[in-house]
């Protein structure tokens, strides 16, 4: 073992993960169950309702929408990872420079923070619940909530930050751990709603008409909102785009043995991102039907109170279950950010960057109207880091076929590859700027910035790179 390795702690963010350090299939199952099967679908799934979806429209779009997320890890990173065995930070490094991957890390880092503190708010919100701790989510984007809840967000963050800063070994025993109980619990859920809202029998759940009074319920208190099939397809496929088109799962799927370990996330999105956000969203329509007051925050809107809805579902077991499905899914979001921290200070430690990862989640986690945007953010954050992973899939395949040297930033020693640099960032502006000016839905702007990006990446770099040393590369 290198030096550099034995100061890693094992965890190979600066060189390819060895064959004694390969992890078996079932490593990955668990992970992404206990990942995707989160507290977040408590809180993501009521805002499919809130938002207007129809039932059928949910069932269906949500179907189609995650097979084409399995698809997309399964043929876009595992591919890759397998055969680099590289964190994305340091292929990035490679590729694009060192001083260009320290912004993107930088932003990166600062993403997965904000998407690990919702999880720690939902599952504060749990934990407050037998402790007569009130979940009041203020009407400004950063206003703080009361000090009591405040604090619990304090608590649980720590202790979910300490878990991840142990490694991915431990992220990984966590959620085998947690995850079958989880997934028996988000189960449960949705058959409990079912009978609360008396749709015992299939004519009754096709007919919808509790769902549709749940709507009108939500829509007269926080105005009317649509939501539709597509929209809910690219929404499934696309919430996690940073994760697959954005390549940021190499640095987990790079510990693979086989390629089988792509299917894994199949486990994540059936479980989590279609059982259990139908399951949480039917909580709020039971809640809707049988105290419709205990749905309505003291500014007269409806606000989803993760552990609130699981507590009157399911009572003690329910508000466990919520703690610790936050706590799965922060594990792995927090231990990817730290990986983002240290690849700004590659000689700091991968555990203390870990844990300055975890205090910024913590902080964003006492914010609870950002867990209320969820919808919004992970198409946002999609649409700002899905593009860099073009340029990854670009130099993979395309570079040597079109005659350009692949990771030219190693080859060449530029601290910053332009035609890289140009490649993320214009897109990424003109979609920032369509979503928050235009008004359009977060989620599709991933596609076209991904594409637009490699394509400039190909086109830029037969300009950019240095003629003289691609000749001297090809006849070595």
């Amino acid at each position: 073992m290198s030096e550099e390795t034995a100061n890693s702690g094992g965890e190979y963010e600066r060189e390819p993960v060895p064959e004694s350090a390969l992890l078996g299939s079932g490593k990955f199952w668990g992970m992404y169950a206990g990942e995707h099967a989160a507290g977040t679908e408590f809180m993501i799934g009521p805002l499919f309702l809130s938002a207007g979806a129809s039932l059928s429209d949910l069932v269906l779009g949500l179907l189609l929408g995650n097979i084409l997320a399995v698809l997309t890890w399964r043929f876009l990173v595992v591919p890759i990872a397998i055969a680099k065995r590289l964190t994305l930070y340091y292929q990035l490094e490679r590729i694009a420079g060192g001083s260009l991957v320290k912004l993107y890390n930088l932003v990166n880092g600062l993403l997965f923070c904000f998407l690990a503190g919702a999880m720690v708010t939902v599952s504060a919100s749990a934990v407050g619940v037998p402790l007569n701790v009130t979940f009041d989510v203020p009407t400004d984007l950063f206003g703080l909530s009361n000090v009591s809840f405040t604090v619990l967000v304090a608590i649980v963050g720590v202790v979910i930050a300490v878990v991840a800063a142990a490694g991915y070994e431990m992220v990984a025993r966590v959620a085998n751990i947690a995850a079958p109980w989880m997934i028996a619990i988000f189960a449960a859920c949705g058959i409990v709603a079912l009978g609360q809202v008396g749709a015992t029998d299939m004519a009754t759940i096709r007919e919808g008409r509790f769902w549709d009074d749940a709507i009108a319920f939500v829509q007269q208190r926080n105005g009317p909102q649509t939501f539709g099939f597509w929209q809910i397809v690219v929404f499934a496929w696309l919430c996690n785009g940073a994760m697959h088109f954005g390549m940021s799962d190499l640095s987990i799927f790079r510990f693979a043995r086989s390629r089988s370990a792509g299917w894994a996330p199949a486990a994540g999105m059936f479980l989590g991102h279609y059982m259990a956000w139908i399951s949480a969203a039917l909580l709020l329509a039971a809640l809707i039907k049988l105290q419709p007051e205990l749905a309505v925050g003291p500014d007269g809107r409806v606000n989803a109170n993760p552990g609130l809805l699981a507590y009157q579902s399911l009572g003690w077991a329910g508000i466990i279950c919520v703690v610790i499905a936050g706590w799965t899914t922060a594990n792995p979001t927090i231990y990817r950010a730290g990986l983002a921290f240290q690849g700004m200070i590659p000689r700091s430690s991968r555990t203390v960057m870990t844990l300055v990862a975890g205090a910024v989640a913590t902080i964003a986690g006492a914010f609870p109207n950002l867990s209320a945007k969820l919808l919004d953010f992970v198409g946002t954050y999609g649409t700002i880091l899905g593009p860099m992973g073009a340029v990854i899939f670009v130099d993979f395949y395309l570079m040597k076929r079109f005659g350009l040297l692949d990771e030219y930033a190693e080859r060449s020693g530029v601290p910053i590859n332009v035609a890289a640099m140009i490649a993320w960032l214009l897109p990424v502006a003109v979609g920032l700027y369509l979503i928050f000016v235009q008004g359009l839905f977060a989620a599709y702007a991933v596609i076209p910035c991904w594409i637009a990006c490699g394509l400039l990446y190909l086109v830029l770099s037969r300009f950019t790179q240095n003629a003289k040393l691609r000749t001297s590369e090809s006849n070595a």
